[in-house]
């Protein structure tokens, strides 16, 4: 099984922090982003594997496990690389490794897996997970993650998925977040209940907190001198931003209620508050000059 440098895909040193992997991710997504690629099947692919070293990178336990095995595959290829590498360590947790239990349960979803062998092979598939308290053991559970869309998050959707023969249309609530659970109750093969682990796809026009967002537009300095109207992406679609006259470099303007949803009640949702960045012009006719000039005097 290949090895996949996440740090190399996005191009960042091992050591890089959060926010340095962050704006990497934004820059490689927006470049390779479907939407600006349409048809494209070689971007589509880049675009899937951006997605997935970050959702393994701006994890802190996840990046953990990854450094571990990254350590571990280093040691073999200084070996001289001879024969597979031991994947079985990594699954036993065996020294050096950590125990994640997978089982083939990849058509369950009936559509496209978004994450890689290497990737499912580290963070798991179908795993059991028991929880106890004194003598007593609660019945397993299964997690399996599920990779949605950032409008599927704010919209709310549906999956399918196949259980013993049964097909079950499960419903994913609007506001769901990376790490969400979706219970279905009695859908894992022994009759215990399977959570859906939610991985939303970061949508690199918007920076998510809780339910609010946050999101840049930028602007000509004569808007921001006189005013004016803005176009801004919401997640429910564009709206024009009205730009008051007097309007400060990095100012931030509250739209409220055009956040996420609540997921328990979808009615209430967070805010979006867009940060404004002013266009300094680098060349100016004439006539604008003097007239800058001319203001300038009068000021």
């Amino acid at each position: 099984m290949e090895y996949k440098d996440y740090y190399k895909i996005l191009g960042v040193d091992r050591n890089a922090s959060a926010e340095e992997i962050r704006r990497a991710y934004r820059k490689l997504a927006k470049q390779y982003h479907p939407d600006r690629n349409p048809g494209d099947k070689q971007a589509e692919e880049k675009f899937k594997e951006i997605n997935e070293a970050y959702q393994v990178l701006s994890d802190p336990q996840k990046r953990a496990h990854y450094d571990r095995l990254g350590s571990a595959y280093a040691q073999w290829q200084a070996g001289g690389g001879s024969g597979d590498f031991d994947w079985s360590q990594w699954f036993t947790g065996a020294p050096g490794g950590v125990r994640v239990e997978v089982r083939d349960f990849s058509d369950l979803f009936g559509g496209e897996d978004m994450f890689s062998e290497f990737f499912r092979s580290i963070f798991g598939g179908f795993g059991p997970s028991t929880r106890s308290r004194g003598a007593s053991v609660r019945a397993a559970h299964y997690e399996q993650p599920l990779q949605i869309t950032f409008a599927e998050a704010y919209q709310g959707t549906e999956r399918e998925i196949s259980v013993n023969g049964r097909t079950l249309r499960v419903r994913i609530p609007a506001g769901v977040d990376n790490g969400s659970k979706v219970r279905v109750r009695n859908a894992a093969p022994d009759g215990g209940d399977l959570y859906l682990v939610i991985q939303v796809v970061p949508d690199p026009r918007f920076e998510r907190k809780g339910r609010d967002l946050y999101t840049d537009v930028r602007i000509d300095v004569f808007t921001a001198i006189l005013g004016g109207e803005v176009p801004v992406d919401t997640p429910a679609g564009r709206v024009r931003l009205a730009i008051p006259a007097g309007t400060q470099p990095e100012q931030v303007f509250r739209l409220s209620g055009r956040g996420m949803p609540d997921t328990r009640n979808p009615a209430e949702k967070g805010d979006l508050y867009v940060r404004v960045h002013v266009n300094i012009p680098q060349r100016l006719s004439e006539r604008q000059r003097s007239l800058i000039q001319e203001a300038a005097r009068i000021a």
